[in-house]
């Protein structure tokens, strides 16, 4: 499997984490205090520059108030335009 980090997927899932944390009110230094990391941290992985690990995502969502079940669902749902159902599903 190809690596991701420069991948338009994680540069889609990096913004959106991103946003969310912008959407929370936040800038990356009370992120990061709240993850006792230093701001570079942040900055690092909301740049590309870092892969986060599941973890780790999970630590962000939470501190930053989200649902890491959602907001990874939020992600999913990007990803895939709306396509109409055609005929019954199973």
């Amino acid at each position: 499997m190809r690596k991701t980090l420069h991948s338009a997927d994680y540069a889609r899932f990096l913004a959106l984490l991103k946003h969310a944390r912008k959407d929370a009110g936040m800038v990356q230094q009370e992120l990061a205090d709240k993850l006792g990391k230093p701001q570079s941290f942040v900055a690092k992985f909301e740049r590309g520059e870092r892969r986060i690990d599941a973890i780790e995502f999970i630590a962000i969502a939470r501190a930053i108030g989200r649902d890491p079940v959602r907001l990874l669902k939020q992600y999913l749902e990007q990803e895939r335009p709306s396509k109409p159902r055609s005929g019954p599903r199973r």
